[in-house]
């Protein structure tokens, strides 16, 4: 008997990878993922890279982390926003950036949300994701 499988149960289309973080599966095999939360750890895996973190891939990540100590202002924003976009179309071919908007949160002065609205080239599928930014908070002088 075949199995029958509808558009969105199977999302093989959209690629495969190692699972992050790294692990086993029930076979004993290491851990893949796919479809579309593959997608999103992706997008976290290269938001949450420093370039020249990996010994392999020394231009792999998001140069948001050069931003780290710099005060929250709307330039830094427009930095991290650019930033984003720029990791985001050269290290994940499988979405199309439509918008990034970093806000600054009004609670916490060392937290920065950075808003990613993609599609999926495969699909057209819309999502979002929402990606925490910490800064190192300066003291008011």
């Amino acid at each position: 008997m075949s199995e029958i499988t509808t558009f969105g149960e199977d999302a093989s289309f959209i690629g495969r990878g190692i699972a992050w973080p790294m692990g086993v599966d029930q076979t004993g095999s290491i851990g893949l993922s796919n479809g579309v939360p593959d997608l999103d750890r992706s997008i976290e895996l290269v938001l949450m890279t420093s370039p020249g973190e990996r010994l392999m891939r020394p231009q792999f990540g998001c140069r948001i982390w050069e931003l780290l100590f710099e005060p929250v202002t709307p330039n830094l924003l427009g930095l991290i926003n650019q930033a984003v976009r720029d990791a985001l179309a050269q290290w994940e071919p499988r979405i199309v950036v439509d918008e990034v908007h970093s806000v600054p949160d009004d609670e916490q002065p060392a937290l920065v949300r950075i808003y990613v609205a993609y599609r999926v080239k495969a699909t057209n599928d819309r999502r979002n994701l929402v990606y925490p930014f910490y800064v190192i908070p300066h003291d008011a002088e």
